[in-house]
């Protein structure tokens, strides 16, 4: 079958990477794709926020299926453009992408269903806002509701701080993303990401991940859309996990099939391990990135078969298994992200960094020269993703790997999977 994925970065790197080893992929197309991504699919310029562009595109490549890849045409509804169009879609309708489209629909969902996360309010007027922040305690959590590219929330240390986050919310620090801000509690625990795919009605688990979302060292600095990740997550335990299906996932998936907006798709859950057990900090409708990297890698089943499962209701028929190594990736980013930085310097050596059966190099954010040299373009560059026996194993890898990039223009962080490396040694 000819298969378009779209999509520009990590993650969809990743995606293309897992279905070209697919018997059932005759043809792949990514659009617009990245330099590394031309390595494994044909890339076509296009801009995806274009639907009427993407069906023409579709049409001309006469494609029998389309996998989505980020957030942003989801929530402005590719995926009921492209059904409506008769093209057979891997994502949730606009409806359902509301998970993770506004924060605010999602806490409401919760609480409407007793789903465990943070206590809540939400505002679409500052004054408001601050006026219930000054009723808490601190520190607490000030989310922009719409998308912001995983940098709309703050954690307040203090009340001044809230306010003033609050206020540079309204006044469009995170643009359209801010129009409507909630005020969150802040949760004590162990972050973890678990997802699943589901069809509308089943849930199919797949692997759990941790990510690192702050730019320095010891998780210090400015969120990013994500410096590294690594899966499994060990804090999920067997009953964690059972715990996060039942009493977080299957009562969404039931609530949205209720409400007439059945989820077709992915569903990742952003979760805080707590003392009394996990709790959601929020949705996302799609693959995360950098955690997709490390899954595809550990995926042994064929991945088209299970995407097409989850879009034609299927998932019932088929199971995800998984090799038992750990992947970890770390992200390699151009100097001064996530602030302003300088595009297109060369990367080298990436031939022999990405080297064995251990190392996988995904592209996030590069293209090729004419001369066919690597050029970075974006903030996040490269996943330099390694393959080891436990966390330590895969670490060690990883960062192997990235002593061998040739790229004065670019950083990383040198901790990725601390935590779980520190659980390993104890």
């Amino acid at each position: 079958m000819n298969i378009l994925v779209i999509g520009s970065g990590g993650r969809e790197h990743a995606l293309c990477w897992a279905i070209a080893k697919s018997p059932l992929c005759d043809r792949l197309i990514c659009a617009p794709g990245n330099g590394g991504i031309a390595d494994v699919a044909e890339c076509m310029a296009l801009d995806i926020s274009d639907h009427e562009a993407v069906i023409a595109l579709c049409r001309a490549n006469a494609i029998d299926f389309v996998v989505v890849g980020p957030e942003v045409p989801l929530v402005a509804g590719i995926a009921d453009d492209l059904t409506a169009a008769g093209f057979k879609t891997f994502g949730p309708s606009a409806a359902a992408a509301q998970l993770e489209g506004s924060k605010g629909f999602t806490k409401d969902l919760c609480a409407k269903h007793n789903i465990p996360t943070a206590a809540y309010a939400r505002f679409s007027e500052a004054e408001a806002a601050k006026a219930y922040a000054r009723t808490q305690s601190a520190p607490l959590v000030i989310k922009a509701d719409g998308l912001a590219a995983g940098k709309g929330v703050v954690i307040a240390q203090s009340l001044e701080e809230a306010c003033e986050t609050i206020d540079e919310i309204f006044a469009g620090a995170f643009g359209n993303a801010g129009a409507e801000v909630v005020v969150e509690a802040f949760l004590v625990g162990e972050e973890a990401s678990f997802f699943a795919l589901v069809d509308g009605k089943t849930v199919l688990p797949l692997a759990t991940a941790q990510d690192h979302k702050q730019v320095g060292d010891g998780d210090t600095g400015p969120n990013t859309g994500g410096m590294g990740a690594y899966s499994p997550a060990p804090v999920m335990s067997d009953a964690l996990c059972q715990r996060t299906l039942d009493e977080i996932i299957s009562p969404t998936v039931a609530a949205m099939a209720a409400a007439g907006t059945p989820f077709r798709g992915v569903l990742f859950a952003g979760l805080m391990i707590t003392d009394t057990g996990p709790q959601l900090i929020e949705y996302n409708v799609r693959f995360g990135d950098p955690e997709c990297q490390v899954l595809m890698v550990r995926l042994k089943d064929d991945l088209v078969t299970l995407l097409l499962a989850a879009a034609d209701g299927q998932l019932d028929h088929v199971s995800a298994r998984w090799i038992d190594d750990v992947a970890l990736t770390v992200v390699m980013a151009a100097e001064g992200y996530p602030g302003s930085y300088e595009k297109n310097t060369e990367i080298g050596n990436l031939a022999e960094a990405g080297a064995g059966d251990t190392v996988e190099i995904f592209h996030a954010g590069t293209a090729r020269s004419p001369s066919g040299a690597c050029l970075a373009t974006g903030g996040r560059v490269l996943n330099v993703t390694g393959i080891g026996a436990n966390v330590a194993d895969a670490q060690a890898k990883a960062y192997g790997a990235v002593d061998k990039v040739d790229w004065p223009g670019g950083f990383c962080r040198r901790d990725i999977g601390w935590r779980a490396v520190a659980r390993e040694a104890s």
